[in-house]
């Protein structure tokens, strides 16, 4: 087989996991209503199903990358692509919500060995002139898969029940894996006889967890104690990551880089503002405006179709404009726009909600690409892979501590009771609430972008 053939099978591989795990994110938000009706489970229980494939993705990405890296990137993205599969299948044949969650895990753990290494096998089997164009190709799948997710979860939910969206994914994973076991022949280990920190492993995936699931328990007690849990394993993951020959994360580079550190603290801040919005805003048309699930998505694709269109162009900008000017307007943008939307009512138009979201996709595209030019042109060649590394895992962190307070505020104001026609008021505001806090996390992620200093006096 040529190399050229490898480098077609492997930009197929990589685009169609880039497409499948944030089409899977944002789709399936949009089928949560649809799967309440069907299993008759309160609003936490609900914000599980989504987050728990948050968590496992978080808790599998920089454990599997680092295994990739030292065992072969074809054989962990192969396995990755089977548990996705496996568990997109497994999901859609699930009985109960508390097995839907687990198959949702099993799902999530695919979709981190998935983003951890598709874009590591880019790099690796593509020249450094066309790393560029095929990263570009890569990313433009992400847009995508965000971008179509809320429409074409709707259309399936509406016409086929939320069990097709599972089957379509599992049936689209299908192209790659094939791919990969029949054209992509060799191997990639560039860290290959390097050991793997299994203690380091546990310690991060644990950690997670439990921040995680303390953070959605609160105020009870036991959420305070998982809290507290998880932020001294943090600690103790990060000295011990300080401290051994081979690490499974460099975290030197958040010590001596105030550039990188702070660009990484931007996005996990962004994130943790925006991921929600949508979980939220699908409750809010589908239960308070009373829309089916087609409509609330095609209004909700509003959002990520203008951060598409405008990406490229902010990414360009940000060659010639200092990123963090950028990305401290996108964010700033961002923040209006949340703030408006934390405003709706019962009542509010439609074409307002529209606009909001508009807004926030211009937003958003001036932040997202000049922030990434920011993390990667702030390294040298050789951490090309960790910053790359830790803007993946601040994002997926982001998208966490994002349903975690959308689960806290829910439960906080609703308990755990069913979502019926008299908490609607309940609801709503929950989703307030949550959206005040989200643009107070945008206005400190504006102070962190500003504070980052500029890449240009790196280079």
């Amino acid at each position: 087989m040529t190399n050229a053939a490898i480098r077609r099978s492997t930009l197929v591989v990589a685009t169609t996991g880039s497409f499948l795990t944030p089409f899977m994110g944002s789709s399936v938000n949009i089928a949560l209503p649809a799967i309440e009706k069907s299993f008759n489970i309160d609003a936490v229980t609900l914000s599980w199903i989504a987050t728990a494939y948050l968590l496992a993705a978080g808790a599998a990405l920089i454990p599997m990358g680092r295994l990739a890296d030292i065992y072969g990137r074809k054989k962990i993205l192969g396995l990755g692509f089977c548990l996705f599969s496996t568990g997109s299948l497994l999901s859609a044949m699930a009985p109960n919500a508390y097995l839907l969650i687990f198959f949702r895990a099993v799902q999530g753990i695919g979709s981190g060995m998935i983003f951890g290494t598709g874009i590591a096998m880019l790099t690796s089997v593509f020249p450094p002139q066309e790393r560029g164009k095929v990263l570009g190709i890569a990313i433009s799948s992400v847009y995508t898969g965000l971008s179509s997710g809320p429409f074409f979860g709707g259309v399936l939910t509406q016409h086929w029940g939320w069990r097709s969206l599972f089957g379509f994914n599992f049936l689209l994973s299908f192209i790659p894996l094939l791919l990969i076991y029949i054209k992509l022949k060799g191997e990639w280990a560039d860290a290959k006889g390097e050991n793997f920190d299994l203690t380091g492993a546990v310690m991060y995936s644990l950690t997670l967890i439990a921040v995680i699931y303390g953070f959605s328990m609160l105020p009870q007690y036991m959420g305070f104690v998982l809290l507290v849990t998880g932020i001294a394993g943090i600690i103790a993951f990060t000295v011990r990551q300080t401290k051994i020959k081979d690490p499974l994360f460099d975290v030197n580079l958040f010590v001596g880089n105030r550039v990188f550190a702070l660009s990484n603290l931007a996005a996990l801040i962004h994130y943790s503002a925006t991921f929600a919005l949508n979980f939220l805003l699908s409750l809010y048309l589908q239960y308070i405006k009373g829309l089916n699930a087609q409509t609330a998505g095609l209004i909700l694709i509003s959002q990520p179709v203008v951060m598409a269109l405008f990406s490229p162009l902010a990414g360009r900008m940000s060659d010639k404009i200092e990123p963090r000017i950028i990305a401290s307007t996108g964010m700033s943008i961002t923040c209006i726009s949340i703030l408006l939307l934390a405003f709706i009512q019962p009542a509010t138009l439609i074409p307002s909600i529209v606009i909001y979201l508009i807004v926030l996709g211009f937003g958003y595209a001036l932040f997202s690409s000049p922030n990434m030019n920011a993390i990667m042109g702030s390294v040298e060649k050789p951490y090309l892979g960790v910053a790359s590394g830790s803007a993946a895992t601040m994002r997926v962190l982001g998208q966490m501590f994002s349903m975690g307070i959308a689960t806290l505020i829910i439960s906080i104001f609703m308990g755990s009771a069913p979502i019926t026609e008299a908490i609607f008021p309940k609801l709503l505001l929950s989703i307030r609430t949550t959206l005040i806090i989200f643009s107070l996390l945008c206005i400190i992620g504006v102070f962190a972008s500003l504070s980052r200093g500029n890449v240009r006096s790196i280079s």
